[in-house]
């Protein structure tokens, strides 16, 4: 295709891909993008397009251009939907979660509490454990095995399985 056909392809055709591509999407501006993209497209490929299927090849890119386009759009939307609803959604059950093992540990005994705390959330052995509370080993152990039996009733209760 030389310069000359390519001149007289955007005459012919500009405003035909334009009313194809803009009845289609209902939006002049994305249309109008579309519309130039396929034209550059086409300009950067003259050399492999011939002049009789110009218009067929124009409208095969304006086509998959406006495709992709709606692709796009529907991407950007579901993951802002997503993204919105999953970020509620997130802090409900992490606000849920939080609550119930608050309760939970709320339902063990001073001694209990502390071991736990001491061993899950700090990280604390089982030495560390009893030298900061003043019991032995062997007590730590069967304190916080205590513990974790109620714990775990507490948290696979019916009322708390989530």
């Amino acid at each position: 295709m030389t310069e000359q056909q390519y001149n007289d392809c955007v005459n012919l055709y500009a405003d035909n891909v334009y009313r194809f591509i803009v009845k289609n999407l209902r939006h002049e501006e994305d249309s109008r993008d579309i519309v130039q993209t396929a034209f550059e497209k086409m300009w950067r490929n003259r050399d492999s397009v011939e002049n009789e299927k110009s218009k067929s090849y124009l409208f095969t890119v304006a086509y998959n251009q406006m495709i992709d386009h709606i692709r796009k759009v529907k991407r950007i939307n579901l993951t802002e939907e997503f993204s919105e609803t999953s970020g509620g959604l997130n802090y409900q059950v992490s606000s849920n979660v939080q609550k119930t093992l608050q309760e939970a540990l709320n339902r063990l005994n001073e001694t209990q509490r502390s071991l736990v705390m001491l061993k899950d959330y700090e990280g604390y052995n089982y030495d560390e454990i009893g030298k900061i509370t003043g019991l032995n080993e062997s007590q730590v152990k069967v304190y916080l095995h205590r513990a974790r039996i109620t714990l775990r009733n507490y948290l696979v209760s019916r009322e708390n399985v989530m």
